[in-house]
């Protein structure tokens, strides 16, 4: 399937999300790929793991790069040759790539109630607002998680904490945006946070 969403939050940034319905073949054969990529591609065990990974690539192209225009530091972040900053993100059947002038982050989770199971660890001063009862407690904690995941993929920094170091205000799942903060080292620092909900999956980007 050819690119399936495009949201332009503001004129120096934007997203893009593809559906994953290709085949490896279908997804590798008309890439251009560097040996440092076909080596990890080539490593990965899982299937789903090389389409998302060979997707994100036909992301790169949608925005009109190459795979050799995306680099990583020693931490894993990505970035672009050009300065341009990026984030990536892909779970299951989706792939998620932001590009900016500015630095950012995304993240996309497929809703499951195993997450119920992982929230003591990422959840703190959310607890005040959420309501185990309520319908959308699964979305919410999915975007929640999503929220701190961009927040960390953005700051980039060892030792920041999921559960301490970042808050997502109260929000509700079909406002689409709400504000997040990290907290870090006597040092607040506050991001614009958009989200949206597609065939069971959340997803969430921060601008700084």
């Amino acid at each position: 399937m050819p690119l399936y969403k495009t949201i332009i939050p503001n004129s120096q940034t934007c997203v893009k999300i593809w559906k994953i319905t290709e085949s490896y073949n279908e997804l590798i054969e008309p890439l251009k790929l560097t040996g440092y990529s076909l080596n990890r591609v080539n490593g990965m065990k899982s299937e789903m793991h090389q389409r998302g990974f060979l997707s994100v690539r036909h992301l790169l192209k949608e925005f009109g790069y190459a795979d050799a225009d995306l680099i990583y530091d020693d931490c894993g972040k990505p970035y672009l040759k050009d300065g341009k900053q990026i984030s990536i993100t892909h779970s299951f059947n989706f792939s998620a790539m932001i590009v900016s002038d500015a630095i950012v982050g995304i993240d996309l989770e497929k809703q499951r109630d195993k997450i119920t199971l992982i929230a003591h660890k990422f959840i703190d001063y959310e607890t005040d607002y959420l309501n185990e009862i309520e319908s959308d407690y699964i979305k919410k904690l999915t975007l929640i998680w999503c929220v701190k995941e961009s927040l960390y993929k953005l700051f980039s920094t060892p030792g920041l904490s999921f559960k301490k170091h970042c808050l997502a205000i109260p929000f509700n799942v079909e406002d689409q945006e709400t504000i997040a903060w990290i907290d870090y080292e006597n040092k607040k620092y506050r991001y614009d946070i958009h989200f949206l909900e597609f065939e069971g999956f959340s997803c969430a980007y921060a601008l700084a």
